[in-house]
């Protein structure tokens, strides 16, 4: 067997560098580079072999380690989880520093490999600087923590453990049952130990798609059942995208007449004005999707895994037969779903042949609700008088009116993804960017820099809160570094807004979110414009909706990452649409609002209870 001496780090950023896919029949590398904060135990090792290989396997350094996971994660969901990035920190707070965003991925379905650096595993000068200690088992370390989010994990102790563990992350990051961040915790002395390394270990690689076909007789269930349903649904979730099975569904639409509402993680299957698209459903659903999902007697998910916020915390879909096709079986039986296993775009193209010739019987009866519901949304994000604060849906429509239709809006938490999912409308898949799987405040700059760089030709809009911006906004500085144009809006309610909004709904007082309600002897005056540009953005405040639609057309002109910063009315939000959201209640108080809340909270729970 021939082999080549070479580091641990060394043969396994060769090896990462040698891994390929197809991608639009065209093959190239998996991973479209690493990201990188180094310290002291990653430079010596994994740095020198990345810079070594740097012409193969590109580095990118970032200004917080979150914030470069969320980019990389980004990366990976814009890119329909056909490409991947790497992750490497130092042994500490750097690795720590990502586990957020590895829970992130792990909640979305989202790959990502994780290099963290690690104790020495010779153990020869414990406790090494950062080293985390426990009385009672010598083999803990604080990498640890990626264990409960990742999808695979493992310690790397000797040089040759990774002949095994890196083909074995891969095979986790690609397999659409198992996709989600892999952890290979890098032990630092061993990433600098040479090893007599297999020379085939480092040949290219080229790694196939695989697209799981349905049991027959899941798939015969599900066709029979839709041929007697009288109000069939499709809840479209992130699965269709991931399998590229948009155009499947379009067709699939048409053919049968089954309408089809959109998850969040979906949101974009369908284009807003395909005849059979309903809108977004659940508690941030449209009014025209939840009429849908509440009178249907048979409701088939496709690539959903049936979160709370989809489901109305178990209350939409009640006492109504439910199938779920997807690839991962632990989703296709929630909430005792029949389950249908297998690829979204295969089985879809399935059901289209079974039922060639076959309509829904009431096909076109919610054309009607569209159309008001459409009316709603116009009027919603209508723009304001300038002299009110403008609600976020009006700014959504701000920006809904000032880009084309190929951009791709970015969003996280808050109120606005609530809004965004009601009232974005998604022209082309890929044009609805919104993790709200971990719904992780900070994600949205850094994932608008991942979305970038998985499509650099398409206008990313970021829509940030206050908040989220305020707790992690360094990868501003990233992309002005990069070279890669984002256009940021954020929209300063002066706090947390969104939940502000749900704590006062459940009958406690404005407290600790809004900054006037919070322990305070000087309200901050931020200027988050100024800060943006000490970043090396374009930024500026703009007092009105007329000045914001005006920045934002010079924001689309400029040559790199430009920041507009508006006031908006943090009580307002969307009426229209939505549905109950199981958010527990106090059972006893000092507060009538809140006895009174929790009142309506168990007349909901009864109703639940009695429906189901």
């Amino acid at each position: 067997m021939s082999t080549i001496r070479l580091t641990a780090a060394q043969a396994a950023v060769r090896w990462l560098a040698a891994q390929h896919v197809v991608v639009d029949g065209v093959e190239v590398p998996y991973f479209a580079g690493c990201w990188a904060i180094f310290g002291h135990g990653n430079v010596a090792g994994l740095g020198e072999a990345l810079h070594a290989s740097r012409d193969a396997l590109p580095t990118w350094r970032a200004h917080n380690e979150q914030g470069m996971a969320h980019a990389a994660i980004a990366y990976a969901k814009q890119m329909r989880r056909r490409r991947a990035m790497v992750c490497t920190t130092s042994i500490g707070p750097g690795a720590t520093n990502m586990v957020t965003a590895a829970a992130l991925a792990h909640v979305n379905r989202l790959p990502v490999l994780f290099l963290p650096g690690d104790v020495y595993a010779s153990r020869r000068p414990d406790p090494v600087l950062q080293q985390v200690e426990d009385w009672g088992d010598g083999t803990v370390s604080a990498n640890d923590c990626f264990r409960p989010v990742s999808r695979y994990f493992d310690r790397i102790t000797r040089p040759e453990q990774i002949l095994d563990a890196l083909p074995r992350a891969l095979a986790t990051m690609l397999d659409p049952a198992t996709c989600g961040p892999a952890t290979l915790a890098f032990c630092q002395d061993v990433q600098a130990e040479a090893f007599d390394c297999p020379t085939e270990f480092l040949e290219r690689r080229v790694w196939r798609e695989r697209r799981q076909p349905a049991d027959a007789g899941e798939l015969s269930r599900l066709v029979a059942a839709l041929k007697t349903a009288h109000r069939p649904l499709i809840v479209a979730g992130g699965g269709v995208l991931y399998s590229q099975a948009e155009a499947t569904l379009a067709a699939f639409a048409e053919a049968t007449g089954v309408p089809v509402a959109e998850t969040q993680a979906g949101k974009g299957a369908l284009a807003w004005t395909h005849p059979a698209a309903l809108g977004s459903i659940g508690v941030t659903g449209s009014a025209s999707a939840n009429a849908a999902a509440d009178e249907a007697d048979l409701i088939v998910g496709v690539g959903a895994r049936l979160q709370d916020f989809t489901t109305g915390s178990r209350s939409l879909f009640t006492n109504r037969r439910l199938f779920q096709v997807n690839i991962q079986a632990f989703d296709a039986h929630k909430h005792g779903a029949e389950p249908v296993v297998g690829d979204a775009r295969t089985v879809l193209e399935a059901l289209s042949a079974a039922l060639k010739g076959w309509t829904a019987p009431e096909a076109g009866a919610y054309a009607e609700a569209v159309t008001n519901w459409n009316a709603d949304v116009d009027a919603v994000t209508a723009g304001a008088p300038d002299t009110t604060l403008p609600s976020d849906a009006q700014v959504i429509g701000a920006v809904q009116r000032g880009v084309g239709e190929d951009a791709v809006v970015v969003c996280a938490a808050g109120g606005l993804p609530g809004e965004l999912h009601k009232l974005w409308r998604t022209a082309r898949p890929g044009g609805y960017h919104l993790e709200y799987g971990f719904s992780c405040m900070g994600y949205e700059i850094a994932g608008g820099l991942g979305v970038k760089m998985a499509e650099p030709d398409r206008e990313v809009v970021v829509m940030v809160g206050d908040g989220s911006y305020l707790m992690l906004n360094s990868e501003l500085a990233t992309s002005v570094m990069m070279g890669k144009k984002l256009i940021v809006t954020v929209l300063d309610n002066c706090g947390f807004g969104c939940i502000n909004r749900l704590q006062q709904a459940t009958g406690s007082p404005g407290f600790n979110n809004l900054l006037a309600d919070a322990a305070h002897e000087t309200l901050p005056e931020i200027d988050f414009a100024a800060h943006a540009r000490s970043l090396g953005a374009l930024a500026e405040h703009v007092a009105n909706l007329g000045e914001f639609e005006a920045a934002l057309a010079r924001a689309r002109a400029a040559d790199r990452t430009s920041v507009i910063v508006i006031d908006t009315d943090p009580l307002k939000t969307t009426e229209a649409g939505g549905w109950w959201w199981d958010v527990a209640v106090p059972e006893v108080s000092d507060r009538p609002q809140v006895n009174a809340a929790r009142r309506d909270y168990e007349d909901r729970i009864r109703l639940k209870r009695d429906l189901s």
